[in-house]
């Protein structure tokens, strides 16, 4: 598929390449610049691009903006410990139908993911989760959602598709292809008692910012069995990133979202990432496209990590746990890997639902899960995964 149809060159770096320090991303960085060919995608691991669009707002905020910014900041950080074959294609601009730039968008996702290629987005406003989603409907692929944002993102009954809705508009699509969605770093005041009921009979993974910052290590499990990952800028505390459309005084700080986009960058399975709802116009001295940068470059270090010990793959580098639990049916099976001692559950589903489950029957989880298994208690995360695939 020819990608180039989508793309122009980045407003800010696509005329006159800068030139960048030795060993910095920006020096390695393959970049589609005017008057040159699109770029050759062979080889490539890492693919950036920018989409300059803010679904449901007929003016569009400042954050359509963002891209260049984030990559003025990124361009100047040196290269990981291991080089990564790193390609920009420039920027989607919006298409004459808010329809037509989610196909561009999506188009371009579902193809990247085909080549093995790991997309990272630079929005714009964060309607473009919809985009995500409809990159692995494309594939024909059962995907799960992740969401760093202090908010679920629901709306109301019968909005247009907007940053502030984009989760229903998933929910209720049909044929659906979404397996699981999780939410970190929700904060309470800003959901209703009916959306966390929603949230709890769709079996979904919520995690709420006071829960998360206590223990951030419980969130790798989740971003390891993520498929995508969609970040709002502003679930970031205001005084570590006050360059977003809903700054406020409480979220993570700007330590722990680099270490979630670590473990997002060493999970095996997360196949793309997107950033969106930060507004250079409120960013003093560019702080908060510094954090976006520095988040994309955790992201980086933790794909270079990547050991690909997956137990659907090689299980004879894998330690099988079984574990009987008094009164019930289904006997508790457990998979830790030799490589990186993470921890898998295996989640039985019936025989015929293969094709569609093949994905998401093996559950990545924690040492702490295990311990509960060994004590005859059910993990969560199991009983709600047995209940989907049921």
């Amino acid at each position: 598929m020819d990608l180039s149809i989508y793309f122009k060159p980045s407003q800010r770096f696509g005329r006159s390449r800068p030139e960048w320090s030795a060993q910095t991303l920006g020096d390695g960085v393959t970049m589609f610049t005017q008057g040159k060919e699109f770029p050759e995608l062979t080889g490539m691991q890492i693919a950036i691009f920018g989409v300059l669009d803010d679904p449901g707002h007929s003016r569009p905020r400042s954050c359509i903006s963002a891209p260049d910014f984030i990559r003025d900041e990124l361009y100047k950080l040196h290269q990981p410990a291991t080089a990564i074959q790193l390609v920009d294609l420039g920027d989607i601009h919006p298409g004459a139908s808010a329809a037509d730039t989610q196909h561009a968008v999506a188009e371009t996702l579902a193809e990247l993911i085909r080549l093995n290629i790991v997309p990272i987005l630079l929005g714009g406003g964060q309607g473009h989760t919809f985009s995500q989603y409809l990159a692995y409907e494309k594939l024909e692929r059962t995907a799960n959602l992740a969401c760093i944002d202090s908010r679920f993102d629901l709306g109301e009954p019968g909005q247009a598709l907007a940053d502030t809705s984009y989760l229903s508009h998933i929910v209720l699509r049909q044929p659906n292809y979404l397996f699981n969605y999780s939410n970190l770093g929700y904060q309470t005041y800003f959901v209703d008692q009916p959306g966390i009921e929603l949230m709890e009979r769709l079996l979904f993974d919520t995690h709420r910012l006071g829960e998360l910052r206590q223990s951030i290590v419980d969130a790798e499990p989740v971003l390891r069995n993520a498929d995508t990952l969609s970040v709002d800028m502003s679930a970031i505390r205001r005084a570590d990133a006050p360059g977003t459309t809903r700054p406020g005084p409480n979220g993570l700080a700007g330590d722990e979202a680099c270490q979630l986009l670590r473990y997002a960058g060493v999970s095996e399975k997360v196949s793309s990432l997107a950033f969106y709802e930060m507004d250079p116009d409120r960013d003093s001295e560019g702080v908060t496209a510094q954090l976006a940068a520095q988040m994309v470059w955790c992201f980086l270090d933790g794909y270079r990590s990547r050991t690909n010990d997956l137990p659907w793959l090689d299980r004879k580098r894998f330690t099988r746990f079984r574990i009987p639990i008094r009164g019930h049916e289904q006997e508790l099976v457990f998979y830790k890997s030799s490589i990186s001692d993470r921890w898998w559950m295996d989640v039985p589903y019936k025989a015929e639902q293969e094709a569609r489950f093949e994905r998401h029957h093996l559950v990545p989880c924690s040492y702490s899960d295990y311990q509960a298994a060994c004590r005859e208690e059910v993990p969560d995360r199991w009983w709600r995964t047995f209940q989907k695939l049921a």
